[in-house]
């Protein structure tokens, strides 16, 4: 996860988010250290940043600007918006009380952890 301030443009931190992305785990043998696509919404749109991608051998889904919708990226950005209306139904995560990352974050986590305990 990474925590920005809320007037940071998307796709500025484009970069910063593929590099940070983890081991992919999956068959067995070496781990991939790269997805073979990443996927975003209009606020990624920029060739600078679709070629970036591509020269790492990722493919980039990205919706373009000033293009009707209907891109079908909607099936699959279903269950990140879910996921945010989520943590949205908490006070301190909808509104951002704290200055320190670490407070944040920990919020975070622990309202993860109260949607998985509802789940069950």
């Amino acid at each position: 996860m990474q925590v920005t301030a809320a007037n940071v443009n998307d796709v500025t931190q484009l970069q910063t988010l593929v590099e940070a992305i983890p081991l992919v785990p999956g068959r067995r043998g070496r781990p991939r250290f790269r997805p073979d696509r990443v996927q975003g919404d209009r606020g990624y749109d920029s060739e600078p940043h679709r070629q970036w991608l591509r020269a790492r051998g990722i493919t980039p889904v990205l919706a373009r600007r000033n293009t009707p919708h209907g891109s079908g990226l909607g099936a699959q950005r279903w269950p990140v918006e879910r996921t945010l209306s989520w943590l949205h139904q908490f006070r301190r995560l909808r509104i951002r009380y704290e200055r320190r990352v670490d407070i944040h974050e920990a919020f975070v986590l622990l309202a993860c952890c109260l949607i998985c305990f509802r789940f069950l």
